[in-house]
């Protein structure tokens, strides 16, 4: 509206001229711009906001300041979800944190036990096992992933007994079985070995409990070779 305001015409009192004016305004597309905004040739583009890495580095705050920024979305991430360490830390490098920040606050987390790689790789492994009935090569798979070091992800599948993994492996290939009556005996056997498989047990003991599975069900399978695709 602020063309208006010098129009010649406007001064003569022209109710045309007013008219007139305000379609001058009016950028093409058919809205007004208001206060600057509204994508006219005058807005501007928002600049990318700085990380708190590049603040510290340019002066804009104090390393206190970089410190306490950094607990706190820890602190936010630690609430939705455990996480391991290397976890956090690739995430904070991300987010655009300076190293060495992000190591003080992560070894205070230790310190205090709020970061415990040991106590979060056994929970990964219990309710890995348990929950989803993966095996030990699966959990440990996952494990790598996260993040755990090799010593810590050893020590905590030691609770895995071997008997247990086997008597988890035995139930799923039941249900396997089961959900696949009506196809081919081949058919059958082939998506419940490959369903183990991705749950980390060996192809040969995933064979093994689906053919048990499948002679608790009735089903002949002395004639059934196991063989790779």
């Amino acid at each position: 509206m602020g063309k208006r305001r010098g129009h010649p015409a406007f001064a003569e009192g022209s109710e045309q001229a007013l008219a007139d004016g305000f379609e001058e305004d009016r950028p093409a597309g058919g809205r007004g711009r208001r206060n600057g905004r509204g994508g006219g040739r005058d807005s501007r583009e928002r600049e990318p906001r700085r990380t708190v890495a590049e603040r510290l580095e340019a002066g804009e705050i104090s390393r206190d300041d970089a410190v306490e920024k950094t607990r706190e979305v820890v602190l936010r991430m630690l609430t939705a979800a455990q996480k391991s360490r290397r976890e956090l830390e690739q995430s904070l490098a991300r987010k655009g944190y300076p190293e060495d920040v992000v190591v003080q606050v992560l070894d205070r987390f230790g310190e205090v036990g709020l970061v415990d790689d040991a106590t979060y790789a056994e929970t990964i492994v219990r309710t890995r096992h348990s929950e989803r009935g993966l095996a030990r090569r699966g959990i440990a798979a996952e494990l790598r992933r996260r993040g755990i070091d090799e010593d810590t992800a050893v020590e905590a599948l030691e609770q895995l007994d071997p008997d247990d993994e086997r008597a988890a492996g035995a139930r799923l290939a039941t249900k396997l079985i089961t959900r696949t009556r009506s196809l081919e005996r081949q058919v059958r056997v082939r998506r419940a070995v490959g369903s183990l498989a991705r749950k980390g047990y060996a192809p040969g003991l995933a064979f093994e409990l689906v053919k048990d599975a499948l002679a608790a069900e009735g089903e002949e399978t002395d004639d059934l070779g196991y063989a790779e695709d």
